[in-house]
């Protein structure tokens, strides 16, 4: 009995109510996009329960614990990447997975978790007093990782780890002034990209830093009707399907785009689409609301952390979630390349699931944290 009165204090229940209003929207939406695949349906509802299972395991295991297991698990996500680099399982033109015996995993997942907690663990080890070099460290234990997954290729995956990594250093004190310059340079780049479209898109022209098929993910969005049966197919009917939702929707179960099968991929990385063809700008507005209260439970969180590695730490994956929707819900629309990044919650897979339900464990540890009377509060 105590053990279930103790594990019970272990959730954060403002967090749990947002989560739990966002999986069944997902739930719902999913029931509609699944058509005669019912199977799915039933698969994403052991999806749920198994990721609510480890966020419940994971908000009990103390934030000061999982801070000792920064570096092994570090160590294993780099450790697991270079086996797949060695001795990957390849499938549709990338190399994603690994066969560790008992199952395959795939260790890139893992890393989205890792990277944060690594570059948190060393902040807080440095947080007396930082130098440039310390940051250039933390660029080297972010970029190992990033590079081996846009090896594979994952770009999506990568530019998810990135971000992560990237927010960790952030907040911990990275000047503005130094990310200025970038800033200046990816807007000229984007200006440049725009103005010489036609040359950059042009057959046979090599980008030297991106792949073929990324190139093309690029240029499609530049211009979705160079190929409208082709990459392009996905953006068009997505617009399409957002736009015909028009204010109120087309009603739930009534989406034509869905239920004849023009929205590609329709129960993962395009269920947006689904969402707002069914339920119009108006849903759009709502299921916008609920990703802002998980944002701001999770910032608020950040706030009380009690330790530097907590708050970058719960800063970070925060800042994962408004990654996961902004490129997501910007790919169905249109602005951004289609990079198959899923909607949190929303979008069927287990893998992603179990990472989504393994951060908010994390975000409930933290927020429950109460450091022993022996520690040394920070100035």
């Amino acid at each position: 009995m105590n053990w279930i009165l103790g594990s019970l204090r272990c959730i954060d229940w403002p967090l749990l109510l947002i989560l739990a209003l966002l999986s069944g929207l997902g739930m719902t939406v999913m029931h509609s996009a699944v058509g005669d695949t019912d199977w799915r349906f039933a698969d994403q509802g052991r999806n749920f329960l198994v990721a609510f299972a480890v966020m419940w395991v994971v908000a009990m295991i103390p934030i000061s614990r999982m801070m000792k297991m920064a570096i092994p698990l570090y160590l294993l996500g780099v450790a697991l990447l270079l086996g797949v680099e060695f001795f990957g399982i390849t499938n549709k033109g990338a190399t994603r997975w690994l066969n560790v015996g008992v199952t395959v995993v795939q260790p890139s997942e893992m890393m989205k978790l890792v990277v944060p907690m690594m570059l948190a663990w060393y902040f807080d080890k440095h947080r007396a007093r930082l130098r440039i070099i310390d940051f250039l460290a933390a660029g080297v234990l972010l970029l190992v990782p990033f590079t081996l997954i846009v090896k594979q290729p994952d770009l999506g995956t990568a530019l998810l780890v990135f971000a992560t990594g990237f927010f960790v250093i952030y907040f911990a004190g990275l000047s503005f002034k130094l990310l200025a310059p970038l800033f200046v340079l990816g807007v000229t780049a984007l200006v440049l990209i725009l103005y010489y479209e036609q040359m950059l898109c042009a057959p046979g022209f090599d980008w030297v830093v991106l792949h073929e098929y990324q190139k093309h993910r690029v240029c499609t969005l530049l211009d979705p009707s160079t190929d409208p049966l082709g990459k392009g197919f996905h953006t068009i009917q997505g617009m399409i399907a957002i736009g015909s939702g028009g204010i109120y929707g087309k009603g739930y179960m009534q989406g034509t785009q869905t239920h004849l099968d023009f929205i590609p991929e329709r129960t993962t990385d395009f269920i947006f689409a689904v969402f707002a063809e069914e339920f119009g700008l108006y849903g759009g507005i709502l299921l916008l609301i609920l990703y802002s209260l998980l944002l701001l439970r999770g910032f608020f969180i950040t706030l009380k952390a009690r330790t530097q590695f907590s708050r970058l730490l719960a800063g970070a994956l925060t800042m994962m979630f408004f990654v996961y929707v902004f490129v997501n819900m910007g790919m169905v629309m249109g602005i951004l390349p289609i990079v198959g990044v899923p909607l949190p919650f929303m979008s069927y897979g287990g893998t992603a699931l179990v990472t989504l339900g393994f951060a908010c464990g994390l975000l409930m540890s933290i927020s429950n944290y109460e450091p022993s009377k022996s520690t040394v509060p920070e100035n």
